[in-house]
């Protein structure tokens, strides 16, 4: 296998031309699936491989655990420089799982901070909390979820806008947002060539919410307003900080999004046109690079268990 046995760890840079196109020609519903499906492969594949490194470099160590045939020269031989690249592998899968335990410690912090917020609040699905600061988020939940807003925000919106604000809230809550956003962090966590990929699924998201709103006011203009004045007003708050998970996106280019025309809502543009060819080579590339690691991981699973006595 020799140095391709490294691949699947630089292999998700071939993510980033796909980011950039389905971000700018997909649908944004289409956009953020399929580029959370590429990074959960990949973010995958290179930490599997990453562990399957260090065992194979640290096998041979005196007094460890592992079969002894892990240690044998053949075995060595699948993974160049083996000590070293095994002995590097530790700390970076401890970086890896540290990173993972932390963002799901957050995450659950902040949900549980906000659910105390609400505490005393009647359970309609919008729940309006007392406060001058303006700011709104969607909270999701086991059931149904809830849309948390600020009184200062309601007083910055009219009756419309906030129509506008609370379908897109809605949408967040309905297409489970907050689990494509979840995964995209694990990801980016796992390897930090993936983090283009957490940016790029983070906006698509947005802009998705933004589209399904627009649909359900029926005024693009009204909606790319409302982006407009709840981002401008819009202030830190210690509830809002559950948004981290829903970042709003570059707000200029969801605005300019919403006052061009509706995007295609196919699923895939035809193949025949330049965007459609672009995009499928794109693909190809990713879904090549996907290939080559679980190809690496099983090469590697297999002389590991060619060794392992029985």
């Amino acid at each position: 296998m020799g140095v391709f046995v490294f691949l699947p760890l630089v292999l998700p840079l071939s993510a980033w031309p796909i980011a950039r196109l389905a971000q700018r020609r997909l649908h944004p519903r289409t956009a953020t699936r399929l580029l959370t499906a590429v990074g959960i492969v990949l973010a995958v594949s290179s930490t599997l491989c990453l562990a399957l490194i260090m065992v194979v470099g640290t096998a041979q160590l005196p007094g460890n655990p592992l079969p002894d045939g892990w240690s044998d020269p053949e075995v060595r031989e699948a993974v160049p420089y083996d000590e070293v690249a095994g002995k590097v592998a530790i700390p970076a899968l401890i970086v890896v799982t540290v990173a993972w335990a932390r963002t799901l410690w957050r995450h659950s912090r902040i949900r549980r901070q906000a659910e105390r917020a609400l505490t005393g609040l009647p359970s309609s699905q919008i729940a309006v909390l007392p406060d001058e600061t303006p700011y709104a988020y969607a909270l999701p939940s086991r059931d149904r979820g809830r849309i948390v807003v600020s009184t200062g925000m309601l007083a910055c919106l009219d009756s419309q806008e906030r129509e506008a604000l609370f379908a897109h809230e809605r949408t967040h809550l309905t297409a489970h947002h907050h689990r494509f956003l979840l995964a995209a962090q694990l990801a980016a966590r796992a390897n930090p060539f993936l983090r283009p990929l957490k940016t790029a699924i983070a906006f698509s998201a947005e802009r998705w919410a933004d589209e399904a709103a627009a649909h359900t006011v029926g005024d693009r203009r009204l909606m790319a307003r409302t982006v407009g004045k709840a981002a401008l007003v819009s202030r830190p708050a210690v509830t809002r900080s559950f948004a981290g998970f829903a970042a709003p996106g570059p707000v200029p280019r969801r605005v300019q999004a919403l006052l061009d025309p509706a995007p295609d809502t196919r699923t895939w543009p035809p193949a025949y046109t330049a965007v459609g060819l672009a995009l499928w080579m794109a693909a190809a590339g990713t879904a090549a690079s996907a290939l080559s690691s679980a190809n690496a991981t099983v090469a590697l699973v297999s002389v590991l268990h060619a060794a392992t006595p029985l």
